[in-house]
């Protein structure tokens, strides 16, 4: 019985190729859509989940509240390591983790040969005792206890050496003068790439006194505990003020320059807790971050959007399947009449739809093995298509198959069963009023979920056009960025001097950050005689700055090579003028408790206030506008850890070239590392970026299928309308009437789901947007450029049949009926 229902269930899909194509490539592409999103969200999912003891690791973070704001920081003081340790018994064992490349590069040595590597860490000796790994060579327990020490991963021993066995006890020179040899004492395996951080070589902190000075202010270390497995980690937390009282008291009253009480009377303070290691990667969007992390909201997002088209593609196949009611009316009624039960045509109906769903797996198969490539490139994930064939995800897959089929072929299925087959016989069947009413009201779903993701994808491409654009307060056009330049040490000034004289370049300009970086260190200022200081950023650069990039000066002059007593000199933005409560600004002194800006023998020196800067976003637009405090570099002799150079208009390729050979005419021993700095800005936005990418390639499949939908609609409503539209036209009617008698029904149908969708997608839009301190508006060309492109779509997908229905031959038409 069941071979007669498959073989029945095959005819029928053969008989009217066109509408099963519809139907497979439909539910075929929604399914398709669910297995790349499904991965991506289990890839997303899975980040840190390699570690054997992951459930009981933590990193230790915290929100700085100053006087009317607060900044969330992902490393904490270098001090609080040993101070948790010691309080709280529940933590089996402790690390700290410090990325002092920040993006840059460092040199190694070994022989003759010379590496670049930019994934290096120092970390303490319990590192591995924290995070458990794959030993291959040495002893990974003790490989970091010795001072300058280091472990490699397997990838890079045999970089340098060949060959794992081969690295073991070898010395390798870091760049620096004074630096002095490491000696590799383990080497583990490669670090998996789905971690919130990466590394391929890990320096040892013990022996280095640096490491081990007091300092509960400065965010420095990214601190992670392992808890034994019976403890609650909201009970370390609750531990975390009284530890505050009890050890950065002192540090920070020296620090401030003001007590203990008076600072945080003042409205400043700290808010230590806990992430978990698991999740980090998705919760987590904190300053200092080891590399971009991703976005819980987007998986929600994804998932939702998932489900969507999964119900888009369900409900093609229930409005066809419904619209061809008419023509499978006959076929049931002669099937009742020799016997058939109801039960039996509606397990052949939900067969029917199980043969056509397992069709479309196989069709959404060969669609993903072609769209992953794609997905992967704009969504920065690495997904594969051999990973479908999985175990786990090939029954989840299968499973989702079946369980969509008899989903989508219940509803036909009960309906095309319950016929009378005397009335279906007479030819007096019609479709009834319940059944055009729901065809109508899934239509009009479906094209309110396209216009939601339309209008959506519009709103975020256009949010992200401005946090990536030209509204940040400075001129980011043709800008590159040369890192480690501090490597020229006293031949900086001659080297930005050059590159100044060459012809494609506009500008140069030497700074310890550049606008997108994470460079702008933590410092505080105090107005002479002020009890409380002013708490902000910090930035060292060249007397090009303000005009390399093209920034409104409000007040006074800037940084030039006119004035010998620059050195001692300070610019301000706006923000930090406010916070310091300055009228008049321009001549005002300040100092700083910090040893770098003072005198060796800790005198304090007088910074004058010379200039203020327009208010500009140095930082991402998720983050206020902070206090900004610009030093003059020729305090520090002219070294700049990076250099911007600004190129003129033509061959970037020629320019780049040029700044190349210049740069080899200085550093001998080491390529320029460069990147752009529109590059650098959009890595800031990057789970924004990637959210928008996909998005915007998911909202494109979910319209097609709404396409594919109204066009198979549309193709079997002129088919049924046939006699009607014959006669029309042996009367007189013109085709452009005949056109438009077909889609005005679609087309009210369309309006009511614009009505539908454009609440809803402002409301989704307000909620998306409040995650941003600088957003656009929700104006009203989006929702207009949303419906102009919707009725478009609609216009063209109807016209293919309309057009079709009214030029057939109207003759042929009534001799057939």
């Amino acid at each position: 019985m069941l071979t007669n229902y498959l073989k029945i269930a095959w005819r029928n899909i053969l008989k009217r190729p066109g509408y099963s194509f519809i139907n497979i490539a439909g539910l075929g592409t929604g399914i398709a859509v669910c297995m790349l999103i499904l991965l991506f969200i289990r890839h997303e999912l899975s980040y840190d989940d390699f570690h054997q003891d992951g459930d009981y690791i933590f990193r230790m973070v915290v929100d700085r509240k100053y006087p009317g704001r607060s900044t969330s920081y992902s490393n904490i003081p270098q001090s609080y390591a040993a101070a948790v340790k010691s309080e709280c018994p529940e933590v089996a064992s402790i690390v700290r983790l410090f990325d002092f490349l920040g993006g840059s590069s460092i040199q190694f040595k070994y022989g003759d040969k010379r590496f670049e590597e930019k994934k290096v860490l120092f970390v303490d000796s319990t590192f591995f005792d924290v995070f458990g790994h794959k030993q291959l060579a040495g002893d990974l327990k003790t490989g970091l206890h010795q001072p300058n020490s280091m472990v490699l991963t397997e990838s890079t021993a045999k970089k340098y050496f060949g060959s794992v066995s081969e690295a073991i006890g070898k010395m390798i020179l870091p760049e620096g003068d004074d630096a002095q040899p490491l000696k590799v004492t383990a080497v583990c395996a490669d670090w998996p790439a789905l971690s919130h951080f990466e590394f391929d070589i890990l320096r040892s902190t013990a022996g280095n006194q640096g490491f081990k000075n007091e300092n509960y202010v400065n965010f420095a270390a990214h601190t992670y505990l392992k808890i034994n497995q019976k403890s609650d980690f909201k009970k370390i937390e609750s531990k975390f003020d009284d530890i505050i009282k009890k050890y950065a008291a002192g540090n920070i009253a020296t620090a401030f320059a003001m007590p203990f009480e008076q600072f945080f009377a003042a409205g400043n303070g700290y808010r230590y807790y806990l992430q978990p290691l698991k999740k980090i990667h998705l919760i987590s969007q904190l300053e200092g971050e080891l590399k971009p992390n991703g976005s819980l909201k987007a998986v929600y997002i994804f998932g939702l959007i998932a489900i969507i088209i999964l119900i888009l593609a369900i409900i093609n196949f229930v409005n066809l399947s419904t619209a061809r009611s008419g023509e499978r009316a006959r076929e049931v009624g002669i099937r009742k009449t020799y016997g058939s039960e109801k039960n039996g045509l509606v397990f052949q109906f939900l067969l029917e739809s199980v043969v056509i769903s397992v069709s479309a797996l196989l069709f959404a198969g060969v669609l993903a093995y072609f769209l992953i490539p794609y997905f992967n490139q704009f969504s920065n994930a690495n997904l594969s298509f051999g990973s479908l064939s999985e175990p786990s995800n090939f029954i989840l897959f299968t499973s989702l198959t079946l369980i969509t089929g008899l989903i989508a072929g219940i509803y036909p299925a009960f309906v095309l069963s319950s016929f009378r087959p005397i009335t279906v016989l007479k030819g007096r069947f019609n479709s009834t009023t319940q059944g055009l009413i729901l065809r109508n009201g899934l239509v009009v779903f479906q094209f309110a979920i396209s216009v939601i993701l339309i209008i959506c994808t519009l709103i975020v491409n256009k949010q992200m056009n401005y946090m990536t654009g030209n509204t940040l307060g400075y001129n980011k056009e043709q800008t590159i960025v040369i890192k480690r330049t501090d490597v020229l040490g006293d031949r900086s000034k001659t080297f930005k001097n050059e590159l100044s004289a060459l012809p494609v370049v506009q500008a140069v300009s030497g700074a310890s950050a550049f606008p997108g970086d994470n460079n702008y260190f933590g410092i505080s200022w105090r107005l002479p005689g002020a009890v409380e200081p002013m708490t902000g950023r910090g930035i060292i650069t060249d007397e090009k700055y303000q005009s390399c990039f093209d920034l409104e000066l409000k007040e006074g002059r800037y940084f030039s090579i006119e004035y010998g007593t620059d050195s001692l000199s300070l610019i301000l933005n706006e923000a930090a003028v406010r916070e310091l409560g300055l009228k008049n600004p321009l001549g005002t002194y300040l100092t700083s408790e910090e040893p770098f800006l003072n005198a060796p023998n800790g005198d304090k020196y007088q910074y004058q206030i010379i200039g203020v800067i327009k208010d500009y976003n140095y930082q991402s637009l998720h983050q206020p506008i902070v206090p900004l405090v610009y030093t003059n570099v020729s305090k520090f002799n002219d070294v700049s850890f990076q250099t911007a150079i600004k190129l003129k208009q033509g061959n970037l390729n020629i320019a780049i070239n040029e700044i190349e050979k210049k740069w080899s005419q200085f550093v001998t021993d080491r390529k320029m590392e460069y990147e752009f700095l529109d590059q650098t800005i959009a890595r800031q936005y990057d789970a924004e970026l990637r959210t928008q990418r996909i998005f915007t390639f998911f909202a494109g499949l979910a319209i097609f299928i709404a396409c594919i939908g109204l066009f198979g609609l549309a193709a079997y409503s002129c088919q049924q309308r046939m006699r009607e539209l014959s006669v029309r036209k042996v009367l007189g009617a013109s085709t452009s009437g005949l056109v438009t008698l077909l889609s005005k029904n679609f087309i009210k149908l369309i309006v009511v789901a614009l009505v539908i969708a454009f609440p809803i997608a402002w409301y989704l839009m307000q909620r998306w947007l409040q995650d941003f301190t600088y957003r656009i508006p929700i104006g009203w060309k989006s929702f207009a450029l949303a419906a102009g492109i919707s009725m478009t779509i609609a216009v063209v997908t109807l016209s293919f049949q309309t057009i079709k229905a009214s030029l057939a031959n109207p003759v042929k038409s009534l001799r057939s009926e």
